[in-house]
């Protein structure tokens, strides 16, 4: 019976969380620096649902993009006309979504502040371990507020061997595309413009495949399996029944 029943606890895989190997995940810390500013309230960039603002479907996409990253360190930068930290890098990718759904249009100011948007995602990102940084920007404005140029956010950007992926929402008139082009080229990015939501959803799954989570196959590497242990007992309490009986047999 012993024999049994270490057999049917060796067949139901029982398994701990190493929390150590958890602790050494192989993704990248990735940060959403997302425009809040006044001209993301405005309307008709979802074709399908016209009454939502631009921020609000940028929101939703962004989260559908969160949700595949898996093992990737994430956090998130709102900024308007200044720039702050919404969630700070974390593996815990349903809080992320959570805080930013959280937020809303002119919670940063009104203005666009595109060099305080990228100094302070690299600040976030200072606190991450990963050899892979990278920055994505969403605007949908020109840089007209804060305390740092974008000059200088990417000079640091580069110090910092971070790379950033620009994405203009809107009209290209509505934005400065070739700021956006500057930054990308500089930081060895991508730059892209969203005129549509559908635009937008085909540049985050483009993004996706540039920038691939490490180990999106393999989420369970933090289960050590205890097989071994019922198992090799089993075998160990057979094996010694075996020569038992062998012996009273003789």
């Amino acid at each position: 019976m012993l024999i049994f029943t270490l057999m049917v606890i060796a067949l139901a895989k029982p398994f701990v969380y190493d929390g150590a190997e958890n602790q050494h995940r192989k993704g990248r810390d990735l940060v959403l620096a997302i425009d809040a500013s006044g001209s993301m309230a405005q309307s008709g960039f979802n074709k399908e649902d016209r009454f939502k603002s631009k921020f609000e479907t940028t929101l939703t996409l962004s989260k559908a993009f969160i949700a595949h990253r898996f093992d990737d360190n994430m956090g998130a930068v709102l900024f308007g006309t200044f720039a702050y930290t919404t969630s700070p890098l974390t593996y815990d990718l349903e809080g992320l979504a959570s805080l930013l759904d959280m937020t809303t249009v002119g919670l940063a100011g009104e203005s666009t502040a595109i060099g305080d948007a990228i100094m302070q995602s690299i600040r976030t990102l200072s606190y991450g371990q990963a050899k892979h940084k990278v920055i994505i920007l969403l605007t949908d404005g020109y840089h007209n507020a804060g305390v740092h140029s974008p000059k200088e956010a990417v000079a640091k950007a580069k110090k910092a061997d971070i790379r950033i992926y620009t994405i203009g929402i809107g009209k290209k008139s509505d934005y400065d595309a070739a700021l956006l082009q500057t930054i990308a080229n500089e930081t060895h990015g991508k730059s892209y413009g969203a005129i549509s939501s559908e635009d937008l959803d085909k540049i985050y799954k483009e993004i996706d495949r540039l920038e691939p989570s490490s180990i999106r196959s393999e989420n369970y590497l933090n289960q050590k399996l205890l097989i071994i242990i019922p198992l090799g007992a089993a075998f160990l309490l057979l094996l010694l029944w075996t020569l038992w009986l062998q012996r009273k047999e003789g």
